[in-house]
């Protein structure tokens, strides 16, 4: 019986159905480290298109990035076979509305970019050592809490947006000018459950390199991580201006 569990990752994009249908080959199959060395390159991608867009004001890239990601995502994942050519053009998108959204935060309080980016690497290496000296394991229950709660906040993020789309308001929580205990204790649940996704996104990456899989899974285990990264930085970001407005 496999180690790994059948529940994966709050990240859709690394669900339990991922590596179903596939043959095992002997050769030009996904590794950790190939999957390890295409992060990189998206992270690379990504942070070089967000540094254009953070270098002057390009606020109206952050609609077309953010839907131009979503749309590359959703094409991913549903055809994975195509992650080497969508996943770098998700990076580019996602960051130049990265970039934008950074440049907002970066004018309303000084230092909070570089702030949230230290964080968000830390947490990356932090929680990937932790798994990697099995200081923290994947169990089932560990996946089931993790899962619930993503799917939960994924609920929240749904609902919210109708109603500022029907109201013209969002929930006073989500604001990233409150500084009150319970809109702070929201975004540090948040950072939180982000965080530990990342957990089971490695764990998926480990089953997939053990099973063999196509080479250009290594893109679609990238695209994983990155979501996940792309998420906890935005959540960082908000809950560290929330902090600063105390």
């Amino acid at each position: 019986m496999s180690k790994h569990l059948s529940l994966r990752s709050g990240n859709p994009a690394l669900s339990a159905e991922t590596f179903k249908g596939f043959t095992i080959q002997s050769d030009e199959v996904m590794t950790i480290n190939g999957t390890v060395n295409k992060t990189a390159i998206g992270l690379l991608l990504l942070i070089a298109a967000g540094s254009f867009t953070f270098s002057g004001n390009y606020q109206g890239l952050i609609l077309p990035g953010m839907l131009g990601g979503f749309i590359v995502a959703i094409i991913t994942i549903f055809k994975k076979e195509w992650s080497p050519i969508t996943v770098p053009i998700y990076a580019v998108l996602k960051g130049l509305a990265l970039g934008a959204i950074s440049q907002m935060y970066a004018e309303m309080f000084e230092g909070i970019v570089s702030q949230a980016i230290l964080l968000t690497l830390a947490i990356l290496f932090s929680l990937l050592f932790a798994y990697k000296t099995k200081l923290i394991a994947a169990t089932e229950n560990f996946k089931l809490g993790v899962f619930a709660a993503t799917a939960g906040i994924a609920v929240f993020y749904v609902v919210s947006f109708f109603i500022g789309l029907f109201t013209g308001g969002y929930p006073e929580v989500l604001n990233p000018l409150n500084g009150g205990l319970m809109s702070i204790g929201l975004s540090l649940f948040i950072v939180v459950i982000a965080s530990l996704n990342l957990v089971l996104d490695f764990d998926f990456i480990e089953e997939g390199a053990e099973k063999g899989v196509p080479k250009y899974m290594e893109w679609f285990g990238a695209f994983g991580l990155l979501v996940t990264l792309v998420w906890l930085y935005l959540e960082i970001l908000r809950l560290l201006a929330k902090l600063r407005s105390r």
